[in-house]
């Protein structure tokens, strides 16, 4: 019988608690409501701003020369690995 008095919690302290850990809880759920609300938002956000911009590929063809320089367009645009120092060979 003394065991049981010792281990007792008054009723009063037990529905203070449970009072404090509902409270808790609304505003853990808040937060979370919250998080997930900013969560969206900013992923629409993002997808907004890369829908801004207009996409498009092009193909150009490119060879190259004997020399490993890449000739594009037709040798308007002249660029490689090499092409640097081969230029700066070339000019006296």
């Amino acid at each position: 019988m003394m065991d049981e008095e010792k281990n007792a919690v008054p009723y009063i302290v037990h529905e203070g608690v449970l009072a404090r850990m509902e409270r808790q809880l609304k505003r853990l759920f808040i937060a979370i409501i919250v998080l997930i609300a900013a969560l969206v938002l900013s992923n629409g956000a993002w997808l907004y701003a890369w829908m801004q911009y207009d996409y498009s590929s092009e193909y150009i063809e490119a060879e190259q020369d004997g020399r490993g320089i890449n000739v594009v367009g037709g040798g308007d645009v002249r660029f490689g690995s090499e092409s640097f120092y081969l230029e700066e060979k070339e000019t006296p």
